[in-house]
């Protein structure tokens, strides 16, 4: 008699990225809604990190470095936004743009420091 019936070893495990994005959702709008900056940018980086790792667990990418590199282009894009003179919201785009900055410095130092090994965890 089986402890637990019906399951076995050839079945995935949960996956952890989902409460990590649910965590860095709120996290990065309560940072961004309250111009906090340090909480702003804490929760981009658990947010988009946790973006990056679901599209590596899922298959859609190889490693997470190169998702991870595009989430921050795309953050610095939108931080960008925030900096117009018609928004006056100059502090949360540069909390952005830091976030971006520093997802697309991480993409490319783990690309360049994992090319060629191999990356299956």
């Amino acid at each position: 008699m089986d402890d637990a019936p019906g399951l076995s070893d050839q079945y995935r495990m949960a996956s952890p990225w989902p409460m990590f994005v649910a965590l860095g959702i709120p996290i990065s709008e309560i940072g961004i809604l309250f111009d906090l900056f340090p909480i702003a940018v804490g929760g981009l980086l658990l947010f988009s990190g946790s973006v990056a790792g679901i599209a590596r667990e899922s298959g859609y990418a190889e490693t997470p470095w190169t998702p991870l590199a595009a989430i921050g282009v795309l953050l610095l894009v939108v931080g960008g936004a925030f900096l117009l003179p018609a928004i006056d919201l100059q502090t949360r785009g540069y909390a952005i743009i830091v976030s971006g900055v520093f997802l697309l410095l991480a993409g490319l130092a783990g690309r360049l420091s994992f090319r060629g090994r191999d990356t299956t965890y």
